[in-house]
């Protein structure tokens, strides 16, 4: 094996990630990695400090990627076209990368304060998205975290088949995201 040049971080990432999303991120490995990229597996370790590592820096990927997907699809929206937009992104991103979103949600952002920092940037998103509702700090913080529960489970059981219905499941989608909003409205003008 002739050693490849140009080799960083962001292109084994990249490559680690195109792994996970073909065949799971269980695939992803020091070996599997290496091999792919044509190298031995003690370069590897110029960049990453072990497996665990590698996850990390996973997961910090993804979550940068789905941001920027995110960000992408909001741009220019406001309102409950907004979180849609923003709701049909996070399922797409989840479909297109299952084994890159697996790093992302296998990972404990409590762990590592980059991973934290990562995080923030989509939970600060959420907030601007809701901007229009002009809800305190903490009403949004359970608001934030109802639509990541709603969208992670979402993703989860569409990925591990669960939706067996023949019902188009990005009907379903809208439909959730529209009762959701209706809660948040309800929600609203119950406390005014």
């Amino acid at each position: 094996m002739s050693p490849r040049v140009n080799l960083d971080k962001e292109a084994i990432l990249k490559i680690a990630a195109d792994i996970a999303d073909r065949d799971g991120l269980e695939a992803v490995t020091i070996a599997t990695l290496a091999k792919k990229l044509n190298i031995k597996s003690p370069s590897l370790y110029n960049h990453f400090d072990g497996m665990n590592d590698l996850r990390v820096h996973m997961a910090i990927y993804g979550m940068n990627e789905l941001y920027n997907s995110l960000i992408n699809a909001t741009i220019g929206v406001a309102g409950e076209e907004a979180i849609h937009c923003f709701a049909e992104a996070y399922i797409t991103f989840a479909r297109s990368h299952h084994g890159l979103y697996d790093a992302i949600t296998q990972i404990s952002l409590e762990k590592d304060e980059r991973l934290q920092v990562a995080g923030d940037k989509t939970v600060e998103l959420v907030s601007r998205v809701l901007g229009t509702y002009k809800i305190n700090k903490e009403e949004e913080i359970h608001i934030v975290r109802g639509l990541r529960s709603m969208l992670h489970g979402f993703a989860s059981i569409e990925k591990n088949g669960g939706f067996g219905l023949p019902v188009d499941t990005d009907e379903s989608l809208r439909n959730m995201v529209d009762i959701y909003l209706l809660g948040i409205q309800k929600y609203r003008n119950t406390e005014i």
